[in-house]
């Protein structure tokens, strides 16, 4: 049965992107849709309007969850929010956005979540079905969100998707036709109560699939496996530093399909133009997704011959004198963090902090005490910093990050990397980690031209 929601009251929960496009895809199929806010304004509010959306901003009522046929959450809305919960005590359907827009689209869903790599991978996957002439759907928790695309949605489409826990978390029948999981660590425990909770949400990512389904898994991670084989579907793994039998492995410099005994090259290393090895992961698992679709090893490398990866995520900004900056302020959590100073192997000079999100920073002590001259901590994490880096290297606090980058490039002279890595949200100082990226980028071109006169 059609899934109808005319004339039906719904409750859309956050006017960030996914819940503006929710909201108008409910309100062009019928709903009497109710956006409720918890900050003073709405972006767009005519567009809205226009289309019968009534709004309600400066925080949640109850009776608007309470009385509504359905609520739908934007992936920043807590389903604990009081108004929120008290309506589900009471019956009313909460679902996820990518949920609602699930349930219209006409095309197969290659869902992509993991705690660090979604992102690249998700767009990289995208460019290998594109070049390899597949319609190509790309967003969710990047780009566009599943909502906007329902309308362009086709039989023939694949949506590729990327899926954060707080999404996740809200499914009912989503159901990916290759779900892919990059990795697992602790994450989000500002948001999710239990590390045990936020692995759960993260499974729910295999929940719905059926025998004639994939699961694309990380065999370098044994708690992604151990995900994977508690679904239906098949597993096909990718693994660099545990190569399997049957996947996708790393041979003589080519990343390769392995099965039934044989090998087939798909991409050479030396088309990744990536910083990072832990980047190859990202490669290896867009190469894997695009076997079992059908693509064909030359367009899978010419799409990555010409991927630069995403802007904030191991973007190198410029080199000033020697020293090199690098902007990875995707990196929000500790794992992260680990991965891109690994990436380096002397003179780094990393900036640490923000707003923490949970997880262990004493797993950053080893390899910064092998790799750093010195930490530049910055935003509310610098007493946290200090505590866990205490003499395994110098820490130095600075009140922002103009201070942060000025610091971090006099200590890295005359020849190291600084390296924004902060393994903390952003919220404490900005609005996200993009604008913290971008912010980075601009204090290193004013430390640029001055380097100039």
């Amino acid at each position: 049965m059609d899934f109808d929601v005319k004339q039906k009251r719904v409750t859309v929960a956050g006017a960030a992107r996914s819940g503006l496009a929710a909201a108008e895809l409910l309100a062009r199929r019928g709903a009497r849709v109710t956006l409720s806010e918890s900050s003073p304004d709405v972006p767009a509010p005519e567009r809205l309007t226009s289309l019968g959306v009534s709004l309600e901003v400066g925080g949640h009522k109850p009776a608007t969850f309470e009385l509504a046929d359905l609520i739908v959450l934007s992936p920043g809305v807590p389903s604990e929010q009081p108004a929120i919960a008290a309506a589900r005590r009471r019956g009313v359907p909460v679902i996820a956005e990518i949920e609602l827009a699930s349930r219209w689209l006409l095309g197969r869903v290659i869902a992509i979540t993991g705690t660090k790599g979604k992102s690249t991978t998700t767009a990289l996957t995208g460019r290998i079905l594109e070049t390899a002439g597949f319609q190509v759907t790309v967003g969710g928790n990047i780009g566009l969100p599943l909502s906007a695309q329902v309308d362009e949605s086709t039989a023939e489409t694949l949506h590729v998707v990327e899926t954060s826990s707080f999404q996740l978390e809200q499914i009912d029948t989503f159901h990916p036709w290759i779900a892919v999981m990059m990795n697992f660590s602790p994450d989000h425990l500002d948001r999710h109560p239990t590390i045990d909770a936020y692995a759960s949400a993260k499974a729910r990512i295999f929940e719905n699939q059926l025998t004639g389904d994939w699961a694309v898994v990380n065999a370098d991670d044994p708690m992604v496996l151990e995900m994977a084989r508690r679904g239906r579907a098949a597993i096909r793994p990718f693994g660099r530093r545990h190569p399997p039998p049957e996947g996708t492995a790393v041979e003589h410099e080519w990343i390769v399909d392995r099965r039934s005994g044989k090998s087939e090259r798909l991409v050479p290393l030396d088309a990744i133009h990536l910083l990072g090895p832990h980047l190859i992961d990202d490669v290896m698992a867009a190469a894997t997704v695009g076997v079992i679709a059908g693509a064909a090893p030359a367009a899978m490398t010419a799409a990555v011959e010409s991927f630069r990866g995403l802007e904030h995520a191991m973007e190198f900004v410029t080199a000033i004198d020697s020293v090199r900056f690098v902007n990875d302020s995707k990196a929000t959590n500790v794992e992260s963090a680990l991965r891109s100073i690994e990436s380096f192997e002397s003179d780094l000079v990393p900036i640490l902090g923000g707003r923490f999100k949970g997880g262990d920073l004493r797993l950053l002590r080893g390899p910064l005490s092998d790799r750093a001259k010195a930490v530049v901590a910055i935003g509310e994490a610098r007493p946290l910093i200090r505590e866990a880096l205490a003499g395994a290297v110098d820490v130095y606090e600075e009140d922002s990050l103009r201070g942060a980058v000025r610091r971090a490039y006099a200590l890295a002279h005359p020849s190291g990397v600084v390296l924004l890595a902060p393994a903390c949200a952003s919220f404490d100082m900005f609005r996200d980690y993009a604008e913290r990226g971008t912010r980075f980028k601009q204090e290193v071109g004013v430390l640029a031209r001055r380097s100039e006169m």
